[in-house]
């Protein structure tokens, strides 16, 4: 979709995000343009205001006494800090760091490129400076009720999100949960979610979604663990080429996975937004048995703060390059991030009703949401402030 939003002679893409945020691509290419609905899901619609991220996409970028930082991944020269690699590629981004989250943000990147550098976390850090909490959490309605999944990397949250798709939920979110401050409205950016291997076998609808190619892959990269588990406890171990495949089996392992639009999995069923009914801190541990206990919603909150710092880590990496690259140049929304995140959190939470869930992993989706589904399908109380 392009319009010229009174960019004359050039091409535009918009993006308005709930109408809280809004994001305008200057001269994308088609492949520049897919690249990012890879990132941010279709969400095209026209801008009526002045957008808080515009992203100027060039046919080249030259890039004069570029001083590198790390193994070529950054640099930067008098015009300003630059990201060299994203998403496992070389690309040219330049980003003003000490305009984020204070001014509009304008991006420039050479065109090309497989994604935009930290666009999801740009996109997070301009809901967060309007006072929206962007939460490292899923979110469905399921029975009327919306429910939230948060908790640490890898901790579940993908897969309570799905064993609830099984049984009809709607779809808010998967990898990040925008809040409304207080929590009275939630939704989310419809971003791919990514599926491992492991968990097709509990959403069989989606198995056609997978390219033959893939699945191909994936049974090379599992025979060849079997190979390499036949040979662990055999004397040949210690041999060059069964050394080789142990040290190169880690790799091929994180691959076996595939994303898929919520679409593919959810079907039409999408609820826009909601308000925070109840929250449940989802982790795995160490026993056979799936537990669902009530939990402090403030002693979620304080976890949470980490959390989200945590998953800001490449962003804030990046910052530090920037500083000291430009030392006399800092950003205090940046620098006071983490203050605000956790008002905000806090708020959000306080009062709500909340759970903890303890897992084994991998999880079967099927007793996941029979343990989850009383807790998830009632209104909640009135929330106590």
């Amino acid at each position: 979709m392009s319009n010229q939003n009174g960019h004359a002679n050039q091409k535009t893409v918009d993006y308005d995000i709930f109408g809280v945020v809004g994001i305008r691509l200057i001269n994308p290419t088609e492949k520049d343009a897919a690249a990012v609905v890879d990132q941010l899901g279709p969400a095209h619609a026209p801008l009526q205001r002045e957008p808080d991220i515009v992203i100027r996409f060039h046919r080249e970028m030259k890039i004069p006494d570029l001083i590198f930082l790390g193994l070529n991944s950054a640099g930067y020269n008098e015009d300003g800090f630059y990201i060299l690699r994203s998403d496992k590629a070389n690309c040219k981004a330049r980003i003003p760091f000490e305009d984020i989250g204070n001014k509009q943000l304008v991006i420039d990147c050479e065109s090309g490129l497989r994604a935009v550098p930290l666009l999801i976390a740009l996109t997070n850090l301009a809901f967060l400076s309007k006072r929206y909490l962007p939460l490292h959490a899923s979110a469905y309605l399921y029975n009327g009720v919306a429910n939230m999944v948060t908790g640490w990397a890898k901790g579940g949250k993908t897969e309570g999100l799905l064993s609830f798709a099984n049984h009809g939920a709607a779809y808010i979110a998967d990898e990040w949960t925008i809040i409304a401050e207080g929590g009275e409205e939630m939704f989310g950016i419809a971003e791919p979610i990514r599926l491992w291997d492991w968990q097709f076998k509990h959403i069989p609808h989606v198995q056609h979604k997978i390219k033959t190619q893939k699945k191909m892959l994936f049974k090379g990269i599992h025979t060849m663990d079997s190979v390499g588990k036949t040979f662990s406890n055999s004397p040949l171990r210690k041999t060059f080429p069964v050394k080789l495949l142990n040290e190169a089996l880690p790799a091929f392992k994180r691959q076996l996975n595939v994303r898929l639009q919520p679409h593919d999995i959810f079907q039409d069923r999408f609820c826009k937004s909601a308000p925070l009914d109840k929250i449940f801190l989802i982790m795995s541990h160490d026993s056979p048995a799936i537990t669902v206990k009530p939990f402090d919603p403030l002693a979620i909150a304080e976890m949470m703060i980490s959390s989200n710092e945590y998953e800001h880590i490449p962003l804030l990496e990046h910052y530090r390059a920037f500083t000291f690259a430009f030392p006399e140049m800092r950003n205090p929304f940046l620098d006071n991030m983490r203050d605000l995140q956790a008002e905000l959190i806090r708020k959000a939470f306080k009062g709500r009703e909340a759970y903890q869930v303890l897992h084994p992993y991998p999880v079967d989706f099927e007793p996941l949401y029979q343990a989850m589904k009383p807790y998830c399908e009632t209104k909640p109380k009135a929330i106590e402030q």
